[in-house]
């Protein structure tokens, strides 16, 4: 499904989803001033087509002892394309990696990273991520206070 495929009924579902995913069909349908089979067909289509990945529980990371959250630009030696996708695979199997990004700019990646605690990120950042091959240089950015962070996309 295309943007292009998205309707105006598309769009307040989504819009509803994303701040209540566990909400019925039942409530949805009513939000969104729909019928409920039309609705349930429509949330089938956005799953179905990729628009909507998948539900989840949004949780807050210090609540569950992740007090440290991080971003670590990466450079690599290589830009080959064999290069990066040895890369790639390393980093995405990695816990504490919670989002990577190929990015332009003076760093090849952007990695976004959680731990326990200074020592643990340490640890993290000396002994698994400094140690990545192909690894020419990383530096880091601490979070000191989350002013907005993720909980949506922006809809119109």
């Amino acid at each position: 499904m295309s943007s292009s495929c998205i309707t105006s009924a598309d769009i307040k579902i989504l819009k509803q989803l994303q701040r209540a995913g566990r909400m019925t069909n039942q409530e949805l349908a009513d939000k969104v001033g729909m019928a409920t089979s039309p609705c349930w067909r429509r949330v089938k289509q956005l799953e179905e087509s990729g628009v909507i990945t998948g539900y989840q529980a949004n949780l807050d990371r210090r609540k569950i002892g992740l007090g440290i959250l991080a971003f670590i630009r990466v450079k690599i030696y290589s830009h080959s394309e064999e290069e990066a996708k040895l890369f790639e695979t390393q980093v995405g199997a990695l816990k504490p990696v919670i989002a990577c990004y190929a990015v332009a700019g003076d760093a090849d990646f952007l990695l976004q990273v959680v731990a326990e605690d200074l020592d643990s990120f340490s640890t993290f950042a000396m002994s698994v991520i400094r140690r990545l091959p192909g690894i020419k240089e990383i530096q880091t950015t601490f979070v000191l206070r989350e002013v907005k962070p993720f909980d949506h996309l922006p809809l119109p």
